[in-house]
């Protein structure tokens, strides 16, 4: 499909382009929020059926990828989501910028993804100029509820992002990041505190 329309190779590849005067992309995010309309209509009721879209709308998707709908997105084409990572209700990416989300995985629920930038200044903000800058979420990332990520970030493996960060910078491997703009404050341990389990109640 990337090479049949161009506009969908410069979505996918940072370049500038005008959404709104593609012939491709706006019929593309029709099919693609429609399919997520499907899916969360059907979840509960034929999950068998919405996993089945699921995966046509995200060929990337790992085996064991779990979701809880309503799920949003605008391309299924350029997401990849690794194995055994779990979704959250209300997850949303706009925009047609490449996303990575690594495996183990945990994201909260009302978890946002952008990837557009529009034009800053105002004539080509009118003419509808934007491009896209692709987003790395690493292995074993735990978010929580209400999460957003901005262009452009890439966050390591094993990070958390505590709940309502805005994150406009990448994180390095192994940190607790929160607030907006969210900011480091702290590293993951490896264990619990003398390799511990805590005990069940």
């Amino acid at each position: 499909m990337m090479n049949k329309y161009p506009d969908v190779v410069k979505v996918f590849g940072d370049e500038w382009l005008q959404y709104r005067k593609s012939d491709i992309l706006p019929q593309l995010t029709w099919e693609a929020q429609a399919t997520c309309d499907e899916i969360n209509r059907t979840f509960f009721t034929d999950n068998e059926h919405a996993m089945k879209l699921f995966h046509q709308l995200v060929p990337e998707a790992g085996e064991g990828v779990d979701i809880r709908p309503p799920i949003r997105l605008d391309y299924g084409l350029g997401l990849k989501i690794g194995k055994r990572t779990f979704i959250n209700m209300d997850f949303l990416i706009v925009g047609g910028g490449a996303v990575s989300i690594g495996e183990d995985c945990l994201i909260g629920p009302r978890c946002s993804i952008y990837t557009p930038n529009h034009a800053v200044p105002v004539r080509p903000r009118l003419d509808g100029w934007q491009n896209n800058s692709d987003v790395r979420i690493g292995n074993n990332v735990w978010f929580g509820g209400n999460v957003t990520v901005c262009p452009g970030v890439s966050i390591g493996d094993n990070c958390v992002i505590g709940a309502g960060a805005v994150v406009v910078k990448s994180i390095p491997a192994n940190s607790i990041a929160v607030g907006n703009p969210a900011h480091v404050v702290g590293e993951v341990p490896a264990d619990f505190p003398n390799g511990t389990l805590p005990v069940q109640q």
